[in-house]
């Protein structure tokens, strides 16, 4: 064997996918040609303001060792939680769906029950002004012990405001899993809130979505070891990542990261915790 194909040979083993193959836990799904359009994103936006379906990502990441992605709410319109459930019946790339629901009102039990019948529906997104505002709410706190209590989680976004709050959250729910999104770009202002987010990182139910990498990878090092390599996922941001990078290179970047680690460690990353976190089902 020649050099070039020694090479080629261990880059290939080095970064071989899990044997079930990558979980991407963050992509969008929307299509602004439905007859009700879409709330976001803007018509002014040229990247992102075309279809985004499944077929397109499963062409593109197929080659890339991927066979499943969560599919995270891009709308908060009720229905289309039912949407990204009817789309990802005839797509079984789609492990889960994390929604959209406002804990804390009169809706939020029967929408919890309706759409918690699908077992894709593994749980909702909340930003960090819902999150702040509700946690001294005992309606918001009651529907996240519901939450919990139905094996469903929390997708954290916003600003590292939110991050006393998760912590609080920890405290009142201990069953409850949450995943903080587009690390290491986000929550902004975490760096200057590391001593409460190296406390909450403690928590064994709080996990580090790694959506954020393209721009900060000089803060990875320091996500990993706060959270640890059983409470650390990949996710890409897709196609919001289109913005930074293909998303070849937004993979090869964990890729590269993770060369140094085991093959155990690896596939943590890349699928067994986001089965942890997400309690999603293979379909593939």
């Amino acid at each position: 064997m020649n050099r070039r194909k020694f090479l080629a040979a261990t880059t290939a083993s080095l970064f071989a996918a899990p044997a079930g193959g990558i979980v991407d836990t963050h992509i969008h799904l929307y299509d602004p040609t439905r007859p009700q359009s879409v709330p976001w994103p803007p018509k002014n936006d040229a990247l992102l303001y075309k279809p985004v379906l499944p077929a397109t990502f499963t062409a593109m990441v197929r080659p890339l060792g991927v066979t499943g992605t969560v599919v995270v709410e891009a709308s908060a319109w009720l229905e289309d939680n039912q949407w990204i459930l009817d789309l990802a019946r005839d797509h079984r790339m789609i492990v889960g769906f994390v929604g959209h629901l406002e804990p804390g009102t009169e809706e939020f039990r029967n929408y919890l029950a309706r759409f918690s019948k699908d077992r894709l529906f593994r749980g909702i997104r909340l930003n960090a002004g819902g999150i702040n505002a509700g946690i001294e709410r005992p309606a918001f706190l009651e529907d996240l012990q519901r939450l919990a209590g139905a094996g469903l989680m929390i997708d954290a976004i916003g600003s590292a405001s939110m991050i006393p709050s998760l912590l609080t959250l920890t405290e009142k729910i201990p069953k409850l899993r949450i995943a903080i999104d587009h690390m290491p770009a986000e929550p902004p202002g975490w760096r200057e809130k590391r001593a409460e987010l190296r406390a909450l990182a403690k928590s064994p139910q709080v996990y580090s979505k790694v959506s954020g990498v393209i721009g900060h990878k000089e803060w990875l090092a320091e996500v990993w070891e706060m959270f640890g390599p059983d409470r650390v996922m990949y996710g890409s941001n897709w196609p919001v990542s289109d913005r930074q990078a293909p998303y070849g290179e937004v993979l090869k970047t964990m890729q590269d990261f993770l060369s140094t680690k085991d093959a155990g460690t690896r596939e943590k990353y890349f699928r067994r915790n986001s089965q942890a976190c997400y309690n999603w089902t293979d379909r593939v």
